[in-house]
């Protein structure tokens, strides 16, 4: 899952290719997606750019909802019912930022990035 150096790879105006003059520098670098998905709750940390440290989730179960009166509660997930990031997500239940969630409260929709902060937050839709 390599890319092109950015900006590197174009041609010349005349048509005749250009050298790279440089390797891929290490804030260039790709990684998979983690997509999280149901089921028992597993976590991954990855290093960062400055040495940092992100907790992505693999696996979860619950979710800290947000009500109507402002409380957060936290429900357990039944299931994903609408993805629009990617339709096949739907399929393979995997939750990211802007999906749709059934918990035991109802509709909700997911506001957190749990592949990269590890935590599914939500807010209760009405429905």
């Amino acid at each position: 899952m390599t890319k092109a150096v950015e900006n590197l790879r174009k041609r010349k105006i005349t048509g005749g290719r250009r050298k790279v003059a440089r390797s891929r520098r290490a804030y260039e670098r790709d990684r998979y997606p983690i997509e999280t998905i149901l089921g028992e709750e597993r976590s991954v940390a990855k290093r960062v750019r400055g040495g940092n440290i992100k907790i992505a989730a693999k696996e979860v179960q619950y979710a800290n909802v947000v009500d109507e009166s402002n409380k957060v509660r936290r429900v357990k997930i039944l299931g994903v019912v609408k993805n629009p990031a990617n339709k096949e997500y739907e399929r393979r239940q995997v939750i990211t930022k802007g999906a749709i969630l059934k918990t035991e409260l109802g509709l909700v929709k997911v506001t957190s990035r749990p592949g990269q902060h590890g935590v599914v937050n939500a807010v209760l839709v009405k429905s």
